[in-house]
């Protein structure tokens, strides 16, 4: 799997895996890394408010199917996981920065 193929999980980073999406989104917006994670931090929560939503009318009774909220929940987990995985990856690198000697 490659990086455009892991983005497109992330709604508003990358849009359904265009060649060069992520050089093409950061020039056109002259958006910083901070402005675009914070937009991925925003798109996380909305994902997982959705799943949210589906599962509580899933238990209450209405008329949703089961799959669409089942791939809700996954695509809410699936790109709160990734999230998780640029923050980590994020402070490594700062970590390492800091341990280099000038």
């Amino acid at each position: 799997m490659n990086v455009n193929q892991v983005l497109t999980l992330l709604p508003g980073i990358a849009d359904s895996g265009k060649k060069g999406t992520i050089e093409k989104t950061l020039t056109e917006t002259n958006a910083t890394f901070g402005e675009t994670l914070a937009r991925a931090v925003t798109d996380v929560n909305t994902l997982q408010s959705q799943a949210g939503n589906a599962v509580e009318s899933m238990v209450k009774g209405e008329a949703v199917d089961l799959h669409e909220v089942m791939i809700a929940v996954e695509k809410a987990k699936t790109s709160f996981e990734l999230l998780m995985e640029i923050r980590n990856k994020t402070i490594s690198a700062y970590q390492e920065l800091m341990r280099m000697q000038v």
